[in-house]
């Protein structure tokens, strides 16, 4: 097992005790073991971003290719967002409920079908519209995955209102502050597509193609602005836009690595022939 391999498997193993200490944290109510579950994230983080550096350094190309890669780098941007809403965002700790399983299940669906490193980029991915686009992705999928843990608390905190969940934010600001993750998500999401657009044009002469990665992107966009329409026209709040969050966020992660997996497409492992 080489350096990569070890720092990726050093990564899950972290990310995973890290997502039971979280959970261990919320069913026993013992916020201590959010602080455990954070060192942890912290420490798999850190493992994380040396996995990405070694495969970019020994293959000389952009990590995010195949389709492990993608999902490691999803990862990993989407952890850096939750970290940073860790120690900026005050009450929020068991958010980790969520982010760190997700993180855990992923990252180990990446280990699985880690592949050889492919070699030199083809000259259709040599774009900087590819940067923008994963990026973009990366942290739209971290914006709203952030959204859907707050709308998990607002659920539990709704049922539960005593004891440990006095502790959390109240849920109007629960709430408000997955309307905000769900807002910036929506606009990176938007810049996912339309950069995506102008790399498609790039690569084969037309913006859109009807990829069925490409229609799912759309449905989860649109999927996000119907949310914003019905919290912004319709006045919704509380515990239905928190369910739909949690609905959207899995839709999502199915479309992003799911449907590349399963049907061979335009962005199956982004293997293009051109």
């Amino acid at each position: 097992m080489d350096a990569e391999s070890v720092f990726l498997w050093l990564a899950v193993v972290s990310y995973g005790f890290s997502a039971l200490s979280y959970v261990g944290g919320l069913v026993l109510k013992k916020e201590k073991l959010f602080s455990t579950g954070l060192i942890l994230a912290v420490a798999g983080l850190l493992v994380h971003v040396l996995t990405v550096a070694l495969r970019w350094i020994k293959g000389g190309v952009l990590p995010f290719i195949e389709i492990s890669e993608s999902l490691t780098s999803g990862v990993l941007i989407a952890m850096i967002i939750f970290l940073i809403v860790q120690f900026s965002v005050k009450r929020i700790q068991a958010i980790g409920v969520l982010v760190m399983p997700v993180a855990f299940i992923l990252l180990s669906w990446a280990g699985i079908l880690t592949e050889k490193i492919s070699g030199e980029l083809p000259a259709s991915l040599q774009s900087y519209w590819l940067w923008v686009h994963i990026i973009a992705a990366s942290t739209g999928f971290g914006a709203v995955l952030i959204a859907a843990a707050t709308g998990l608390l607002h659920i539990l905190k709704e049922k539960y209102q005593t004891g440990f969940y006095e502790k959390l934010p109240e849920l109007t600001v629960l709430d408000d502050l997955s309307y905000r993750y769900i807002a910036g998500g929506f606009i990176m999401l938007g810049v996912m597509i339309i950069s995506g657009a102008f790399w498609s044009n790039q690569v084969h002469g037309k913006f859109w193609s009807w990829d069925p990665v490409e229609v799912w992107s759309l449905i989860n966009w649109l999927m996000y602005g119907i949310f914003l329409h019905l919290r912004i026209t319709f006045s919704w709040r509380g515990k239905r836009l928190a369910w739909y969050a949690l609905l959207a966020v899995l839709v999502m992660i199915v479309s992003y690595w799911g449907i590349p997996f399963i049907a061979e497409n335009f962005h199956t492992g982004f293997r293009i022939e051109h």
